[in-house]
């Protein structure tokens, strides 16, 4: 293979090509998603959480996940704001309507923790 060398010239095309929309995705910045996510978590920091610690809320599971103690809790919102709830049922699915005890709030008022109550 020379220089002149028509794959030569392709491959070097390509090379460049791949390199350019690396440094254009970097230029762009995060995905609108991701600022959206960021958004909503300032505009969270600065209002006061809608529940209180100790109060009973009753909510939709929007999702199941892990928690960092090893669990599966369940995440729903109360107008808006983020509840993770501990201590589900493991026939609880997502959609399902749980009323919750709120326990605690995270550093930044957030979000809060909670324990399950109920299904409603």
């Amino acid at each position: 293979m020379t220089p002149n060398d028509p794959v030569v010239g392709i491959g070097i095309a390509i090379l460049v090509l791949l390199l350019l929309l690396g440094v254009f995705r970097r230029l762009r910045g995060p995905s609108d998603e991701a600022r959206e996510s960021k958004q909503a978590h300032e505009a969270a920091r600065e209002r006061d959480p809608p529940v209180e610690i100790g109060e009973t809320y009753e909510f939709g599971v929007t999702e199941l996940t892990d928690h960092h103690s090893g669990s599966e809790v369940a995440v729903g919102k109360v107008e808006g704001f983020v509840v993770f709830t501990e201590d589900v049922p493991s026939d609880l699915a997502k959609g399902d309507v749980i009323r919750a005890k709120v326990l605690s709030f995270n550093e930044g008022r957030t979000s809060a923790d909670a324990t399950f109550v109920t299904k409603a």
